[in-house]
Parts: C-alpha cells; structure tokens; sequence
C-alpha cells in the first residue's frame, strides 16, 4: 500500500522550500492555493484534506526551525514568511559528494545544492527522486553535513 499522503508531503515540502529560497531574503504570504492548485471546501466551509495537510506541511516546517512568519491566514497561508538561516544555509550550501568537477565551478558550486536537488526532483516527476530529495533535509544534523 502505497502512503500518498508522505509523497504529498515531500512535494509541498519541497514546493515550500523552493518558494521560500526564490524569494529569499524578501518575507513573503505563502499560500496553498499557490502551492497546489484549488481544493474545493466541503459544503459547511471545511477546507479539504489535501488543502489541510499541505497547510499542515507549512506550520510543521516552521515548527521544525525551517522558516519564519508572522503568523497565518486563516487556514489559507503564511504571513511574512521567509526561510530560517537553518533553511537557507540547507538549501544553498552546496554538498561536496555532489560536485561535479568536469563542470565550470560556479555551475558546479549552485547544482551540488540542495535547492537543485529538489529542483529537479519536482521536475522529473519521480516520487522515490522526490522523496531521497527531501529526506536530506531532515537528516540529523543535514543543517551543516557538507559531505
């Protein structure tokens, strides 16, 4: 049985983050609506699951020390929100298994990061790619592992 729920969550995850790190350092409203398309509430106004847990996925990154804000929206988003310095050193650190030395060393140094890896996980389309991905975010001490 496959837990759609987890690849839901590493895809707003990484939809998260990638928002976060384009805009960085500039505190920005992130929405779901932005981040996953329209869910229609239920009749009595209830947002819908998929909505919920990707709102979910964004309290839980803040929990976590990965971004800032200043408070939600309702259930619709985040208000001045912005990535940790714990988020941004873990996106834009590039990782030292990772170079590419054939490459020029600027374009080596930006496609060892973890942005670029998320990058081009959500591009291919591959879940297990998607979620190796984001599982290097929370990785115990991933924060500074430059390995």
């Amino acid at each position: 049985m496959a837990d759609l729920h987890i690849e839901d969550f590493y895809r707003d995850v990484a939809g998260i983050l990638l928002s976060l790190y384009s805009s960085f350092p500039r505190p920005t409203t992130l929405f779901v609506v932005d981040l996953i398309g329209e869910h229609e509430p239920d009749p009595f106004g209830v947002p819908a699951p998929r909505h919920m847990a990707c709102f979910s996925a964004m309290l839980w990154l803040a929990e976590e020390g990965f971004l800032r804000h200043t408070g939600s929206i309702r259930q619709e988003g985040l208000d001045q929100c912005c990535l940790s310095e714990r988020g941004f050193v873990l996106l834009s650190t590039p990782r030292l298994d990772w170079q590419q030395p054939e490459l020029p060393a600027s374009v080596a140094h930006q496609r060892a990061t973890l942005a670029q890896k998320l990058r081009e996980a959500l591009h291919s389309g591959s879940s297990s790619h998607l979620a190796e991905a984001v599982r290097h975010c929370f990785k115990s001490g991933s924060t500074y592992d430059l390995k």
